[in-house]
């Protein structure tokens, strides 16, 4: 029998479109190595504004009124509501709106896929079969079947923490620190030689906070010893230690892999579908957002009886990596090429004027959420409110590296090699 769609993968990505597919009526499946019921490893933020819904407000373990960053020798205010998903409140809500739609998963890896004008068939680990109208890959940022062009350089976030116990509050109580670049419990030749990073921490209530040193965007990643020792030595210099570790994290992922080949048989979605954010590096809050739309579009192109994997994944790719949103994600990677190039001084002199911005500003280049003209106003302000050393600089990465604004502007085309996928994907 085949079913209508095929999802590889069980994080918040993959779980959020196969409730949104059960939602539309579609035949479901599902491959996963581990049980779909593991609990999700790493904690997850998001602003509440960028919840889908109201029902997901519900999901969150935490909310902070009181948000701050701290740049260039200032404390900003950042006006917005932060919250912390409860990912297993919102696991098991995923998980019941597939069961019962009468979702199967297929607890074993998947290993390579054949691709038919009417079907694509994925043969697992043990080799049985799986015949589906359309496979979509949302198995993270090595995924099982998504082909991407190749990356010529790769940044990375990285960051590692710590849920648990302190000697003294590392935040104040109630609040959310979402970035704090102050680097005073460092030496000034590892202010100029090295990567610059922050702290992001939040208190949990009932004495318990979680503090992570996090490295925005480097290529090559920064090492977790480097952030572990820079947290400890920042944790040092506020005059408090950890005496309970409840949770260590270790985060890594890329913030700038290329976009698939948007003419494959298989569509992508979260990590896979290259959906990290160059301005942030957060996913999940798209990943939730988008899934209806997305859901509702794969049921519209699997309604037509003759469809064929190609036709309903080009449909798929359209919704996540329209025109538009191409031209808007070459602009993001300027920002982010921009943002490699600075120091650590420079970096906090540009943070200090982003968050100066109007919050619709700063609040939806975060997001992902404003229009391209909104997205030059932005950066436009930026640049007039910076002092001219750092225009300087910026200036300077724009002529080093034009071609991603001329894309975003029109005056070159965005190129997308066809992927030449016929056939057979094999990993």
């Amino acid at each position: 029998m085949t079913t209508d769609v095929l999802i590889i993968g069980a994080g918040p990505a993959g779980l959020a479109l196969a409730a949104a597919l059960c939602d539309a009526g579609l035949c479901v499946e599902g491959v996963t190595p581990a049980d779909p019921t593991t609990p999700w490893r790493n904690t997850y933020g998001i602003w509440e504004d960028e919840l889908p819904s109201p029902e997901f407000a519900s999901m969150l373990s935490h909310r902070w009124n009181d948000c701050v960053a701290y740049a260039g020798g200032q404390m900003l205010r950042l006006e917005r509501i932060y919250g912390l998903l409860d990912n297993r409140r919102l696991q098991a809500h995923l998980l019941h709106r597939c069961t019962r739609a009468g979702m199967r998963w297929h607890t074993q890896p998947a290993r390579w896929a054949e691709h038919t004008v009417t079907h694509t068939e994925v043969t697992l680990e043990d080799g049985s079969l799986v015949q589906a109208r359309l496979v979509v890959d949302a198995s993270g940022h090595t995924p099982v079947f998504v082909k991407r062009p190749l990356a010529i350089e790769i940044a990375y976030q990285a960051a590692y923490g710590v849920v648990g116990a302190f000697t003294r509050p590392p935040v104040r109580p109630g609040r959310l620190v979402l970035m704090d670049y102050r680097s005073d419990h460092l030496s000034g030749e590892e202010r100029r030689a090295e990567p610059p990073t922050f702290l992001y921490a939040m208190d949990l209530g009932d004495d318990r906070y979680f503090v992570e040193e996090t490295s925005l965007a480097h290529a090559p990643a920064v090492p977790f010893e480097m952030l572990k020792t820079r947290l400890h030595r920042r944790l040092a210099h506020l005059g408090c230690a950890v005496t309970e570790v409840e949770h260590e994290e270790y985060c890594l992922f890329p913030m700038n892999m290329p976009v698939p080949y948007l003419d494959q048989p298989v569509l992508g979605y979260g990590g896979a579908a290259s959906m990290v954010h160059p301005a942030s590096g957060y996913q999940v809050g798209a990943a939730l957002r988008l899934a209806a739309p997305l859901a509702q579009t794969i049921a519209r192109a699997l309604s037509a009886p003759n469809a064929s994997p190609q036709q309903a994944a080009r449909a798929g790719w359209e919704v996540l990596w329209s025109q538009e949103r191409l031209r808007k994600h070459q602009l993001y990677l300027f920002g982010l090429q921009t943002l490699l190039s600075l120091g650590e001084a420079q970096l906090q002199q540009f943070f200090a004027r982003f968050f100066r911005l109007p919050v619709r500003l700063w609040g939806g280049y975060l997001s992902n959420t404003l229009t391209i003209a909104e997205i030059l106003q932005t950066m436009g302000r930026v640049f007039v409110a910076a002092p001219m050393q750092l225009r300087w600089a910026l200036i300077r990465e724009a002529m080093r590296h034009p071609k991603p604004l001329l894309r975003a502007t029109g005056l070159l085309p965005i190129l997308h090699a066809p992927s030449v996928i016929q056939g057979r994907s094999i990993i």
